[in-house]
């Protein structure tokens, strides 16, 4: 074979596409969103494959969406479409009848694939055969499942300690895959478990968790429809969870007033148009927010704070604003937060974030006189320095208002992957509890690592110092998901083995170790078929409910495994005679995985027989029932600190945002239909004011830089777009600007990546 004369490309090529423009949308989904969607399914498949798997989406007993995590009505659902335009993209892309084999890697080298854009290497189809390239070689070629599987075995087991391995998790993975997935880590000696949480709502687990006790969300879908004021923070449900709208519109016809805060004006806020109601696809359709507050980036724990103030003062001068025995009885610490949050004065909060007294006043009167509030988020709350606590001052809002452990009330950290949720409830976590560790080892015969492990941006710092070796992705697109993009690719490059476990071909697996191995899987549509037949895997929405999800297609190949089959038989080869589990039999029928999980986890008494109820069932949720389960046993108002980000005359706050044609960093196509913007990625949106004063004009090319750390990071020709955005506030999409995310910028606590704050300046291009 030959050798590589360059490495590939860690980037999506800066190729421009053909940028047109129009105004913004102003309302959702609609007749387009309909034809979208047919386009999409049966576009990639024909119309007998596309309805079949079309009308078991998200249905009882049916395919879970490999979208987002979204959940399912409890009682009725739609027999006509119980998806939205987004979740049928989804489905095109992986139920696809278009194959990538190894005729198609025998015609194109890595490098030239690594030349072509996210979108072609997502075109091109399901994974058949398990694909291997070893150091100095130039393609991928096939390789036997056997020959695989023990060449992975022999690597862990070659390692100088199992803390050389990291084992990454994304949001598809099912509950089934996750709990053999971390089990097997742990028995091979490590907690390196890092997954796609550590880069989305990490930030959301760590506030939540010390507040209330609980990582999760306290809501239910039926509380949107008892709910008097919902407020959604940092948060694009048009495009990242569309079926929301249906909740949204459900509650505003029971009266509930709709607060948006987001520096975009997203038309996913501003009215939803029902593909399935006739009189919204011919009228103007239902208006959603009733006030939007076009803040600053990250100006959101000003903007809380400027609430509560005014709270505080409707307290002392009209009374009955708090829920006093609520405080009283559940709650701790609000003399404390009440005497800290007296220093800090209206005026400079509202000039922080941006927008009139005017307007904060009129969302202090409203939840006033509000008992029953849901607060929703995600990352544009979750992707900050100071996430953690902008989210407990959310909270601290909540309790003042005694608006959790109600209907109608609580939490609402909207999950983006469908199982990103269940991945975590089934031990994929870098820093387990001692209780949950204890469960291990008293069930299967080991003492599992004690010793926190590598979350995400550890991982990534590890790898880049050569301590992590080997690297194995149980799906998603690690790469590209990941901050500081070509930090991230010379620390995979410096890893012995890579192993990705895929659907579908992208980007990570043509940036790699000195060998690296594909292994093609199963999707959520695929009939998953095992010794003992026919077989379901499991999921947990956003909302803690567990529920089967039963594929139904014709796989790709008979070559393509499940990720449960995959797992068990790495683990039998590496593991050996160390290991009392008969791992491959596991497989034989995934009822034996399940009773596992349920000697293991709480909340899982019956899990085969309650899975197989109409719906599944709920996990249980303590701040749902006004129970906190946390050190303290109550609810804690916490002391959040305002930190501002100070900068400079040419210095711009950038955010990575998703275009509507993508999910995560899979993309469907090149257009943002809802921000008018088509057939072009490579584009920053401008507040039109700072173009001018840049020097710039419309359409212009510039190169964006970052310096964080003294490390010069350069993002390479996009387009100038005038935007409504506040002044010195940017928007760009991922993964394309990734670059400039630095790995050693993150939020407190979480870890997260700050994908959302990054100080960038711009060149332009003569």
């Amino acid at each position: 074979m030959n050798t590589i004369d360059q490495q590939p490309s860690a980037q999506p090529p800066q190729d421009l596409t053909g940028l047109q423009q129009t105004e913004p949308a102003h309302v959702a989904a609609g007749f387009k969103a309909v034809s979208n969607a047919i386009k999409h399914v049966f576009g990639a498949m024909n119309v007998a494959r596309g309805t079949k798997i079309l009308l078991t989406l998200n249905q009882k007993g049916g395919v879970d969406c490999p979208s987002c995590a979204w959940p399912d009505p409890d009682g009725e659902r739609s027999s006509v479409a119980e998806y939205c335009e987004n979740g049928a993209k989804a489905i095109a892309e992986e139920a696809t009848t278009l194959k990538t084999g190894p005729v198609f890697f025998q015609r194109y080298s890595i490098q030239e694939l690594s030349e072509k854009s996210d979108y072609w290497l997502g075109q091109q189809g399901r994974l058949t055969h398990p694909m291997i390239v070893r150091e100095g070689e130039t393609h991928y070629h096939k390789i036997e499942w056997d020959e695989a599987l023990d060449l992975i075995a022999e690597h862990l087991n070659a390692l100088p300690t199992p803390d050389d391995a990291i084992f990454y998790t994304s949001g598809r993975t099912s509950n089934e895959a996750a709990f053999l997935y971390q089990l097997f880590a742990r028995q091979l000696g490590t907690n390196n478990l890092p997954d796609c949480s550590n880069m989305c709502h990490e930030s959301s687990g760590s506030a939540l968790g010390e507040q209330l006790g609980l990582g999760k969300g306290s809501v239910t879908l039926e509380d949107f429809n008892h709910a008097q004021v919902i407020m959604i923070l940092g948060q694009n449900p048009g495009t990242n969870h569309p079926r929301m709208l249906t909740a949204l519109e459900e509650a505003k016809k029971n009266g509930a007033k709709i607060v948006s805060v987001n520096p975009l004006i997203e038309a996913g806020l501003l009215a939803f148009k029902h593909p399935q109601h006739l009189s919204d696809m011919l009228g103007s359709g239902t208006k959603l927010s009733d006030h939007y507050l076009q803040i600053k980036i990250n100006s959101d724990i000003a903007l809380i704070k400027a609430l509560l103030l005014l709270l505080v003062k409707k307290e002392a001068t009209i009374g009955n604003v708090f829920d006093r025995n609520f405080i009283q009885n559940n709650t701790l610490g609000f003399e404390e937060f009440l005497a800290d949050l007296s220093q800090y004065k209206l005026e400079d909060l509202v000039k922080e974030c941006g927008i009139n007294l005017e307007q904060i006043e009129e969302v202090a009167d409203l939840l006033a006189n509000s008992q029953r509030i849901i607060a929703c988020w995600a990352m544009g709350l979750t992707q900050h320095k100071n996430s953690v606590v902008t989210i407990q001052e959310l909270v601290n809002l909540l309790l003042l208002k005694g608006s959790i452990g109600k209907q109608g009330a609580g939490t609402c950290p909207v999950r983006g992957h469908s199982n990103v949720q269940g991945d975590r409830t089934m031990g994929i976590f870098e820093r387990p509890s001692k209780a949950f560790l204890q469960k291990i080892e008293e069930n299967f015969g080991f003492t599992p690592p004690q010793k926190h492990g590598y979350d995400v941006v550890a991982a990534i710092k590890a790898m880049q110092a050569s301590s992590g070796k080997v690297f194995i992705g149980m799906g998603g697109n690690f790469l590209s998901a990941t901050p500081d993009t070509e930090f991230t690719a010379q620390a995979l490059r410096n890893c012995t083995l890579t192993v990705q476990v895929s659907t579908k071909l992208n980007r990570s697996h043509l940036v790699h170790g000195k060998t690296a191995i594909i292994l093609p899987a199963l999707g959520r549509t695929d009939e998953d078929r095992q010794a003992g037949g026919a077989q379901f895997v499991t999921t947990e929405n956003s909302m803690g409910v567990v529920q089967m999800s039963k594929g139904n297609l014709t796989p790709p190949a008979s070559t393509v495994w499940s990720e449960p089959k995959i797992i068990a038989e790495i683990a039998q080869r590496t593991l050996r005679k160390r290991t009392q589990l008969d791992w491959l039999s596991l497989t034989h029928h995934y009822d034996s995985i399940r009773n596992l999980i349920e000697k293991t986890i709480a909340g899982f008494e019956d899990y085969n027989e309650r899975v197989r109820q109409d719906g599944g069932f709920y996990l249980p949720n303590g701040p749902r029932e006004g129970v906190f389960t946390n050190t303290a046993q109550k609810a804690l108002f916490k002391i959040c600190p305002l930190e501002t980000i100070q900068l400079a005359t040419d210095e711009y706050l950038m955010m990575t945002i998703r275009t509507h044609d993508q999910f995560n960093t899979t993309v469907y196509g090149l257009d943002d239909r809802y921000r008018g913007i088509f057939n072009e990625r490579r584009v920053i949106l401008m507040n039109q004011e700072d173009i001018t004063s840049a020097g710039l004009q419309q359409y212009d090319l510039v190169d964006l830089h970052n310096y964080h750390g003294g490390v010069h990071r350069l993002a390479e020709k996009f387009i100038v777009v005038p935007y409504n955005i506040p002044r010195q506030n940017v928007a760009t999409y991922f993964p394309e600007a990734n670059v400039l995310v630095p790995i050693d910028s993150v939020a407190d606590v979480s870890n997260t990546p700050t994908s959302k704050s990054v100080i960038i300046k711009l060149t332009k291009i003569i």
